[in-house]
């Protein structure tokens, strides 16, 4: 719920896990996770957009946040209601209806994005079109986001907006700028992977257009810097393909260790088979990185500078690396 406080910027988080009382805290940043979801779903409500018989531990709390979204709404006084991504649409269409407030929907990425293709989850799927469908208005990462939103869940095109993500570069550049490059040592390059280890990120064509990067450059090293599903997948694909010791998994990095990372970088690679927008080649940038994108991000749209390609076109992302590399 975004209040009428104008000096200080807050938000309440409500943990949903709490029975008989609301927790909240007030907090001056805002900052989100990924969980993945049960599969086992079923009924769904004709007003939350929510199923009525679910299992799965995530879904229970997600039913549990909406009906206590609803009851603040109802006692606390606020403007708007910003909700963003499927796992927070129930309680915003919940807070609307207890509050009459209007409602942004935020869309990250689609159900069809983490899928990667259209064999999607159905039940979040009609989660996700509930929230469209009940908010005054939906705002979309990307043009590309916006476009699967009108044709993939039939909202209407006026209530779609398009806006771009950014990041706080004042707040980064001062710390990036002052971490030494600890990681390229005896003239080796270092290609940079940054973000979560899932089907929708490409990890698996990053992997082969490493292989194909070293036969022409072996004094390359990739770096992954994230953690996801598909982690062990990638590091048994490493090591099918003989690349074990030029590839350095780094685990979930953020900050000042982040930092030391991007600098360290001589190119940065985001394969994303699937990306509503991107974040993570903005902040390659900043650290002054080459940075190559899939044409299938929404990032793609702004970065004029980028070197771009389809994600499945191993070849031409293996040669603009190289390319990069070699000048």
């Amino acid at each position: 719920l975004i209040g009428e406080n104008k000096l200080t910027p807050w938000c309440k988080f409500v943990f949903a896990n709490e029975s008989d009382l609301v927790s909240e805290e007030r907090m001056k940043r805002l900052f989100a996770g990924y969980q993945s979801h049960s599969e086992n779903i079923s009924i769904k409500n004709t007003v939350t957009g929510l199923p009525e018989t679910i299992s799965g531990d995530l879904i229970e709390r997600v039913r549990a946040y909406a009906k206590k979204a609803g009851s603040i709404a109802e006692k606390n006084k606020h403007s708007i209601i910003h909700a963003h991504d499927w796992l927070t649409y129930p309680a915003g269409i919940l807070a609307k209806e207890a509050s009459g407030r209007p409602l942004i929907t935020h869309i990250h990425a689609t159900e069809f994005d983490r899928s990667g293709s259209d064999n999607i989850n159905s039940e979040i799927f009609h989660i996700e079109k509930a929230g469209f469908e009940k908010a005054d208005v939906v705002v979309a990462v990307s043009g590309r986001t916006r476009e699967k939103v009108i044709e993939k869940y039939g909202i209407h095109p006026n209530k779609v907006k398009v806006v771009y993500n950014g990041i706080d570069f004042s707040q980064n550049s001062a710390s990036i700028e002052q971490n030494l490059d600890k990681l390229k040592r005896g003239g080796n390059s270092i290609v940079l992977f940054v973000g979560r280890i899932t089907l929708q990120k490409g990890p698996d064509y990053f992997v082969s257009m490493a292989k194909k990067v070293l036969s022409c450059e072996p004094n390359t090293f990739f770096v992954v810097s994230g953690s996801g599903d598909m982690e062990e997948e990638m590091i048994r694909q490493v090591a099918r393909e003989g690349l074990s010791d030029k590839f350095i998994f780094c685990g979930f990095l953020r900050g000042d260790e982040l930092a030391r990372v991007y600098k360290a970088a001589d190119m940065f690679v985001m394969p994303s088979v699937s990306e509503p927008f991107g974040l993570v080649p903005l902040e390659a940038m900043i650290s002054e990185v080459p940075v190559l994108v899939s044409y299938e991000s929404g990032v793609s749209e702004i970065l004029s500078s980028a070197l771009k390609s389809h994600f499945w076109d191993i070849d031409d992302m293996a040669d603009k690396v190289i390319n990069v590399l070699r000048h």
